[in-house]
């Protein structure tokens, strides 16, 4: 965005997300109105809201597919058209028991030298702001896994990345895919389906930083003690 551009929403129906890359923005809910720091995560209530630049750089805003009128306007809102079956459902976790209302956090406050997980839940999504890399992955160190029934949204914000997909394998052997290495510049996102082998690696010389978007909030990530920063704030299921 650029200097004292507006990014409103007249009536979302749900929380959103906001990550701001290096510059700083006024956010406004309703009668609430904070400054939000650069490279912070703010999260949004439902209803009115407005984020005003007071800078130029990245404004990310993440919504979750209840904002029915940005899923139509999507890119790729074709490949959603059989309303993907292969994912579980959107159902909201437990509202944060101070009620909804503007909640701001400093991601690299959090910097720990056990993880480069930085994980912030909501009602509706997840998001995992990773610390930035500055050498490459090591190759000899990398996580292959999959999730059964949920997407992974990897957004790159800066540097280049490699996403290694693997395609699981069915009966019919004329549906069976060979391995992607799908090269990614910044800014993008890739868009990892369910059940499909991954893991990621930044590659180059530029420092990278790649966050991990999830809807609903993941159940395996929350269920380890201290893992989510704010869970305070958002509770989890009751039958979790």
């Amino acid at each position: 965005m650029q200097f004292h551009a507006n990014a409103a929403r007249a009536d979302n129906p749900d929380e959103y997300m906001l990550l701001l890359g290096g510059l700083p923005a006024t956010v406004r809910a309703g009668t609430e109105s904070i400054a939000a720091a650069p490279e912070s995560l703010t999260i949004v209530p439902p209803g009115a809201s407005a984020v005003v630049a007071e800078g130029a750089g990245h404004v990310v805003r993440v919504f979750s597919n209840r904002a029915t009128d940005l899923a139509a306007a999507a890119g790729n809102a074709a490949a959603y058209a059989d309303g993907a079956p292969e994912v579980a459902p959107l159902v909201p976790w437990p509202e944060p028991p101070g009620g909804f209302r503007l909640r701001t956090y400093a991601p690299f406050a959090h910097d720990r030298p056990d993880t480069n997980m930085r994980l912030f839940r909501c009602t509706n999504l997840m998001i995992n702001v990773l610390t930035k890399r500055t050498s490459p992955r090591d190759v000899g160190k990398l996580s292959p896994h999959a999730h059964d029934d949920f997407e992974q949204a990897s957004l790159l914000l800066e540097g280049d990345y490699i996403h290694h997909l693997r395609y699981p394998w069915g009966p019919d052997m004329a549906q069976w895919q060979p391995d992607t290495h799908l090269e990614s510049g910044s800014p993008s996102v890739t868009v990892i389906p369910a059940k499909v082998v991954h893991t990621s690696r930044n590659v180059g010389d530029r420092p990278s930083w790649l966050i991990d978007i999830f809807a609903p909030p993941r159940l395996d990530f929350s269920r380890k003690p201290g893992l989510v920063l704010n869970a305070d704030d958002y509770p989890m299921p009751a039958e979790a």
